[in-house]
């Protein structure tokens, strides 16, 4: 019994296997959450950088392509008109440099900015506008510039008998430039990213976890001999004050638990050695030296009584044992409990009659509810028994059984001396008895109630017990009318 305890303890210490530490689950969990959100918000931060650049570059373009074409309207004929504007247009714009080309309806070039035709030919240009007709398209010139241009036709007249073409292309490096350095800003923060994110995660998962390392290194020297020993729950964030609290009361049970267990040690010790040492001195006395048969026969008779008490000793023993598996054993089927009763009471009838005490049934009659028969008599049997023993002549024990609110309510009723109000809450501890002064051959092992109480229990019901001093007992034993679930 005791080894079952310890190895509740010894589980609580360690486990068969053990995971990863939560520390380093919540850093992993961090960092890698930290990191996602550090990449996407600078990938976000330099695709909008991108998009605002091309839309403010593809704006550029089409405005300077509405000038364009305002102009060839305005002045066609005049073509250096055309080239004095793409010049001074192409100076102005410094730092996102454009330029301009005008052909005719043959493709002959009537105004082209200073050092377009180096950069960008017409034909260079042509072919591209050729493979993304009607729109702005992405192209580089030989050296490997970046432009982004744009071609458009313009008719001369209403009946489009002359139709010139304008192509306007805007350099693309102060752009490229712009992305280049922003792309570097964000390997720099993804690299800082990557280092600072789990040893934040780390100092934060250490934070964390701390009360819970203060509780486990508290709770490690916590043994079977320092049972009594409580973790504080002050101070301690909600989660850990309520797994502290938890805890605390598994060391209540296991506490309560290893007291009984050591109390109905001993009790069990003391109550085997007591009918073993009288059969041994019974024994020796006998041999010592010779006797007669009756002196012989004497000494078998009290040697068979103690041995038939300690056969029940040991039998009670190992019906708690078994008992502690609830419902394995149980055969419910529907009884007449007043029939029981009325059993119960011709079997002690005669013991009664001997001891000059009333035993009577009342009520009962169409009561009836699913009991396991033989333990509910053995219960009332010993109900009975210990009323018996401690009612004096010219008493009486009343047994009556009632039906309320989907319950059977049984009640055991006596005369009898009754008992204190300090001993009534343990009555029916084992091996307890409210007057330690009383032999134990006529009070009993002690388990009597103990084995009344979990016979009840297997079946889902509860024992009430009422007494006054000097004024008698009454027993209520209360079950549920139909079958249920009992849990350990």
């Amino acid at each position: 019994m005791f080894s079952k305890v310890r190895s509740k303890i010894r589980h609580l210490r360690s486990g068969p296997s053990r995971g990863l530490s939560l520390a380093f689950r919540l850093t992993t969990w961090y960092s890698v959450t930290a990191f996602l959100l550090v990449s996407a918000t600078t990938g976000l931060l330099y695709f909008g950088v991108a998009a605002s650049l091309r839309r403010l570059s593809e704006q550029l373009l089409a405005d300077e392509l509405d000038v364009c074409r305002a102009l060839v309207r305005e002045r066609s004929g005049d073509a250096h008109a055309l080239r004095e504007e793409a010049e001074i247009d192409s100076a102005i714009r410094k730092y996102e440099k454009f330029y301009v080309r005008v052909l005719d309806e043959s493709g002959k070039p009537l105004a082209t900015t200073p050092g377009m035709d180096q950069e960008l030919s017409s034909s260079h240009i042509a072919r591209e506008e050729a493979r993304y007709p009607g729109g702005i398209f992405w192209l580089k010139s030989p050296g490997g510039t970046p432009y982004r241009a744009l071609v458009a036709r313009v008719p001369l007249d209403p009946w489009g008998t002359q139709v010139w073409t304008l192509q306007v292309a805007v350099d693309l490096t102060q752009e490229q430039e712009v992305l280049a350095r922003h792309r570097v800003w964000v390997w720099a923060v993804l690299a800082a990213g990557a280092i600072f994110c789990p040893w934040v995660g780390f100092v934060i998962a250490r934070r964390g976890t701390a009360p819970l390392r203060d509780v486990a290194e508290t709770a490690r020297h916590i043994g079977s001999s320092t049972l009594s020993e409580r973790i504080r729950a002050e101070g301690r964030p909600t989660e850990i004050a309520d797994l502290v609290d938890t805890f605390n009361a598994m060391l209540q049970r296991l506490e309560e638990s290893f007291v009984r267990l050591s109390q109905f040690s001993a009790d069990i010790a003391h109550e085997l050695r007591t009918p073993v040492n009288n059969i041994r001195g019974e024994a020796e006395v006998a041999l010592a030296r010779a006797r007669s048969a009756d002196e012989y026969r004497d000494v078998l008779g009290s040697c068979l009584e103690e041995a038939v008490r300690l056969s029940e000793v040991i039998e009670s023993l190992l019906f708690l044992a078994r008992s502690e598996s609830p419902g394995d054993h149980l055969k419910r089927m529907p009884e007449d409990i007043g029939a029981l009763l009325a059993d119960v009471r011709d079997y002690y009838e005669a013991a009664a009659a001997e001891a000059g005490v009333a035993l009577t049934v009342s009520g009962g009659g169409g009561v009836t509810g699913d009991v396991d028969r033989g333990l509910l008599q053995r219960a009332i049997g010993n109900l009975v028994s210990n009323a018996l023993a401690h009612t004096q002549a010219g008493g009486s024990i009343a047994m009556n059984a009632r039906e309320e609110a989907g319950r059977i309510r049984i009640e055991i009723a006596d005369t009898g001396a009754g008992i204190s109000a300090e001993a009534l809450p343990r009555v029916f501890d084992r091996f307890y008895r409210a007057d330690p002064a009383r032999p134990r051959k006529s009070g009993g092992a002690g388990l009597g109630l103990a084995i009344v109480r979990q016979i009840v229990l297997l079946h889902g019901g509860e024992v009430q017990v009422a007494s006054q001093v000097g004024r008698g007992t009454t027993v209520s034993v209360v079950l549920p009318k139909e079958a249920r679930n009992v849990q350990a």
